[in-house]
């Protein structure tokens, strides 16, 4: 005995394709309003982007753990955790996740202005946000950064 193993051969036609899906950037929307985040996520799915959807910012943690968004976009007023809160907690987790706050709620202001003097910048949309203007922010918040050469 040589203690070569014979392998099975396959032929090519029983190989799988490759994946030949165009990418599809992974937006979290994090809404505790269902009806808001679910029809957030459907403009954004219908556009192109993969979407998962939570209704508070612990059960966005937890899937952010297990499929790292490129972007979170979130209410700023939830109980619990604040989507302010939440946006500072993944941008340490992930601080190449870009962040899109939206609230319908004036004291957000107040709120955006702690979290800026404490160093972080966040974009805010207002409610209720138009597919347009919403689609806009996406594509403007997930180009790519061009460096500059030297």
């Amino acid at each position: 005995m040589t203690g070569r193993r014979s392998s099975p051969v396959v032929p090519i036609s029983e190989v799988p394709p490759a994946d030949t899906t165009p990418y599809r950037p992974t937006v979290l929307v994090v809404d505790d309003e269902l009806a808001i985040a679910e029809t957030l996520a459907a403009i954004l799915s219908q556009s192109g982007y993969a979407t998962m959807t939570a209704y508070d910012g612990q059960e966005a943690m937890e899937i952010a753990l297990l499929t790292p968004p490129e972007l979170l976009i979130t209410d700023v007023s939830m109980p619990g955790m604040s989507g302010i809160e939440l946006a500072i907690t993944l941008r340490r987790v992930f601080p190449d996740c870009k962040i899109l706050l939206f609230s319908g709620d004036v004291a957000t202001a107040g709120l955006l202005a702690v979290a800026q003097r404490a160093g972080h910048t966040f974009t805010l949309l207002s409610k209720p946000v138009h597919p347009e203007e919403l689609l806009a922010r996406v594509s403007e918040s997930l180009k790519p950064v061009s460096s500059a050469t030297v």
